[in-house]
């Protein structure tokens, strides 16, 4: 029913996914996530988790997502039309297509993963989304 996202980087056997979008469901407007989510549908909107929040996005291979993603952990195997703010890691596997700029304190990129925008290393463990989303804004300034 599901597609399992790859065995390498991305996988979930320690990730909880307590919400599903399935590939025929769309989502407008914000998603605020109180819970990790896997994505294979598509979300027309921003994706927003709390500060501090260990909270995991995947999208999965047929996955959507138009809007801004601000999650602890995120991992993309689809595409994503927007900025990313990980506070902790994002994953890209190799057919993933990412259309903006993208703050990570850790990365792991396969070859294949097609980015387009500023890729900014968080500074520090403790910086939040809030501040790398601030750095991103300078860094476009300077451009």
């Amino acid at each position: 029913m599901f597609d399992k996202l790859s065995k390498k980087s991305m996988s979930v056997s320690s990730e909880k996914f307590d919400t599903l979008i399935g590939r025929t469901t769309v989502i407008q407007g914000t998603m605020i996530l109180v819970d990790s989510v896997r994505i294979d549908g598509k979300v027309l909107g921003n994706i927003e988790t709390s500060p501090g929040s260990k909270i995991t996005v995947a999208i999965g291979p047929s996955g959507e997502v138009k809007g801004d993603i601000t999650a602890h952990r995120i991992m993309v195997a689809g595409k994503v039309a927007g900025h990313i703010f990980a506070a902790e890691r994002v994953e890209f596997q190799k057919d993933s297509v990412v259309n903006g700029d993208v703050s990570y304190g850790s990365i792991s990129i396969e070859h294949g993963a097609k980015l387009s925008g500023l890729v900014i290393q968080n500074q520090t463990a403790e910086e939040s989304a809030s501040g790398a989303q601030t750095a991103i804004q300078n860094a476009q300034s300077v451009k």
